[in-house]
C-alpha cells in the first residue's frame, strides 16, 4: 500500500481490541453483550456481510445469534419476532440485515426495533438525536461513525473543512452530513439529480463517494491534496470495486481509502462498538 492510504483494517483492529476489553469487563460484571442478526432470505451479499459481523463478534467476545427467516415472511411476522427480542433482557442489539424483500416494509420494521437496541442506528429516535449535537450520537449509523473515527485516528481536522458527499442515502449520506456538521465542517450533498457534480467535488477538501456507481469519481473531479473516502462496493467482473477510480485518484489525493480494506472494516467495528454501548446503557447501575 502507498503511504497515503487510510487503512480501515488497521483502525478497525484498534477499535475491536478496545471493544474486547470492554466486553471482558462486562462479562466480569455478569453481562454478556448479545447481538441478534435477522436475515430474510439467502442473498449472497447479505450472507457475506453477516459473516464479517459474526467474525468480529467472535473476535471481541460478543454473543452473536443469527436468525434466518424465509424470504416470504410477512412484515407482521417479522415485527412480531422483533417485539419478542425487544422484551428479551438478554438481548442488547437487534439488527435486521438490509435490503429486505420488496414485499416487506423496511421502514415499519426498523421502527419496531427498540431504540435502545437499535445498534444499526437507523431508528428515527437515534437519527433525530444526532441533529442535536455530537454528544447525542449515542447509537449512530455504523458507516458514518466509522468514517468519522477513521479521520480522527489519522488526525484529520474536520472543523472548517469543505466536504462534498456524493450520495444521500439514509444509511450513509444524510447521517454523515449531520455528523460532519456537528464537527464544524461545511457540507455539500450531491445526488443523482445534481447537475455537474464535478463543480462541487473539485472544490472540496474531503470527498466522500457513496453513490454505488463504480469509478464515478475520476482524477479530474478532485483537487490535488484532497482527502477521498470511498464507500462504494460493487462487484465488477467478480471484483469488488469502489465509487472512486482508485489508481488515478490516489496519485492526487493526500489520503484515500481503498476498496476493499477501507470503510468496510470500520462499519463492522463500529457495529461492535454500538453493541457494547447498548449493553452498558441497558444494564441497571
Amino acid at each position: 500500500m502507498t503511504s497515503n492510504i487510510l487503512d480501515g483494517r488497521l483502525v478497525s483492529d484498534s477499535i475491536l481490541k478496545e471493544v474486547s476489553r470492554e466486553v471482558k469487563a462486562l462479562v466480569k460484571a455478569k453481562v454478556l453483550p448479545k447481538l441478534v442478526i435477522i436475515l430474510v432470505g439467502d442473498s449472497p451479499a447479505s450472507l457475506s456481510y453477516i459473516k464479517q459481523k459474526r467474525l468480529a463478534s467472535k473476535k471481541t467476545g460478543i454473543n452473536c445469534i443469527q436468525k434466518v427467516l424465509d424470504k416470504n415472511v410477512t412484515t407482521e411476522d417479522l415485527i412480531s419476532i422483533i417485539e419478542k427480542l425487544n422484551k428479551d433482557k438478554t438481548v442488547h442489539g437487534i439488527l435486521v440485515q438490509l435490503p429486505l424483500p420488496e414485499h416487506v416494509n423496511a421502514n415499519i420494521v426498523i421502527r419496531a426495533i427498540d431504540p435502545m437496541k437499535d445498534v444499526d442506528g437507523f431508528q428515527a429516535y437515534n437519527l433525530g438525536k444526532m441533529f442535536l449535537s455530537a454528544k447525542f450520537e449515542c447509537l449512530s449509523p455504523c458507516t458514518p461513525r466509522g468514517i468519522i473515527k477513521m479521520l480522527e485516528y489519522y488526525k484529520v481536522g474536520i472543523a472548517g473543512k469543505s466536504v462534498t458527499i456524493v450520495g444521500r442515502s439514509n444509511i450513509v449520506g444524510k447521517p454523515l452530513a449531520i455528523m460532519l456538521m456537528n464537527r464544524d465542517a461545511t457540507v455539500t450533498v450531491c445526488h443523482s439529480k445534481t447537475a455537474h457534480i464535478e463543480d462541487y467535488t473539485r472544490d472540496a477538501d474531503i470527498v466522500v463517494a457513496a453513490a454505488g456507481r463504480p469509478k464515478m469519481i475520476t482524477a479530474d473531479m478532485v483537487k490535488k491534496g484532497a482527502i477521498v473516502i470511498d464507500v462504494g462496493t460493487t462487484k465488477v467482473d467478480n471484483k469488488l470495486t469502489g465509487d472512486v477510480d482508485f489508481e488515478k485518484v490516489s496519485k492526487k489525493a493526500s489520503l484515500i481509502t481503498p476498496v476493499p480494506g477501507g470503510v468496510g472494516p470500520m462499519t463492522v467495528a463500529c457495529l461492535m462498538e454500538n453493541v457494547v454501548r447498548a449493553a452498558k446503557r441497558l444494564t441497571p447501575k
